[in-house]
């Protein structure tokens, strides 16, 4: 925290922004984010720039984000769930299926709905920037593999650290167990857990696929990744800069969801060739079990169940 207390600023008429984030290089969304830099260092004639500390060099998602609030960093990313904690509006990305399929999460995403949860951080120093795609989640597993709900009866699933994903893998009688990212390789491993639930590329760039057997496609949620700016950092910037930023951000989100597609293409192959089986599960049964975790939320959350109601009645034409 003290080098990076005395690193944002102006030099040469430059202004650096520094960006920390817990994603591999090679993932699809740390490749989104080199790309505007990129996008911001033309826009702007090269008065700004953005320096990028990948693979949480600068702390894990949640302490990026305390770091945000403190001004000690400019940006970073974390999933939507991380967000949970700060912003309850980010809760209604961990409810399951609540997409009608990718055009309709994008149209939620890019619309208004998306831009009001954005910016539903800002009274606590974190704005929302935009959405990277971050595909959809599934189930998999060491031993066991997932065809319907009742296969997860009493497994240790690992989960993030977001209530609502705490909350679906209890619907389904597993045991949701928070693990860091970082730590989930060896827990599978060792078999601290019996499973975890994340996309393809995740599965892949992190090598886990290798300690697994099972990967069943019931693609639950698609909470999308947040790429976020600390209102500190926000506020000093002048109007041609936060122009400058933003267009950079919306860029580079056309520009990974091309990189996400591909990249899922990849890690499914590799994880076929690997050797794990690959299940195609019923959606309707895990849709069906997860029901009952509406009507608790509409009685005590109010306000994420008034925006899942939002994003159900968003009308778009289907996925091409």
């Amino acid at each position: 925290m003290l080098f990076l207390a005395g690193c944002r600023g102006e030099g040469d008429n430059t202004t650096v922004l520094r960006l920390g984030h817990g994603m591999a290089p090679s993932h699809p969304v740390s490749k989104g984010m080199r790309y505007m830099g990129e996008k911001l260092d033309s826009l702007s004639g090269g008065k700004m720039e953005i320096e990028i500390y990948p693979s949480e060099q600068l702390g894990t998602e949640r302490q990026c984000l305390e770091l945000l609030q403190l001004g000690s960093l400019d940006i970073t990313k974390v999933s939507s769930a991380v967000m949970e904690g700060f912003a309850h509006e980010y809760r209604v990305f961990g409810l399951p299926y609540i997409f009608q399929n990718r055009t309709h999460r994008f149209a939620v995403l890019e619309g208004e709905i998306g831009r009001d949860i954005l910016l539903s951080g800002r009274e606590v120093g974190l704005r929302g920037l935009t959405y990277y795609d971050a595909g959809s989640r599934s189930f998999y597993t060491r031993n066991t593999p997932i065809r319907t709900p009742s296969d997860l009866k009493e497994l240790k699933i690992r989960v993030q650290q977001s209530p609502m994903a705490i909350k679906m893998v209890d619907q389904l009688k597993a045991e949701p167990t928070p693990i860091s990212w970082g730590e989930l390789y060896t827990a599978l491993q060792q078999g601290v857990v019996d499973g975890a639930e994340n996309n393809p590329p995740s599965l892949h760039t992190t090598h886990q696929y290798e300690v697994i057997n099972y990967y069943s496609l019931d693609r639950h949620t698609a909470p999308p990744d947040v790429l976020l700016v600390g209102t500190e950092t926000w506020e000093d910037l002048s109007d041609q800069e936060r122009e400058w930023l933003q267009k950079a951000a919306n860029l580079s989100l056309k520009r990974q969801k091309t990189l996400w597609r591909q990249a899922e293409r990849e890690a499914m192959k590799v994880i076929k060739k690997a050797g794990v089986t690959v299940v195609q599960p019923e959606k309707s049964k895990f849709a069906e079990a997860v029901r009952p975790l509406y009507k608790r939320i509409q009685k005590t959350q109010p306000k994420v169940y008034d925006l899942l109601q939002r994003i159900r009645s968003l009308e778009v034409s289907d996925d091409s």
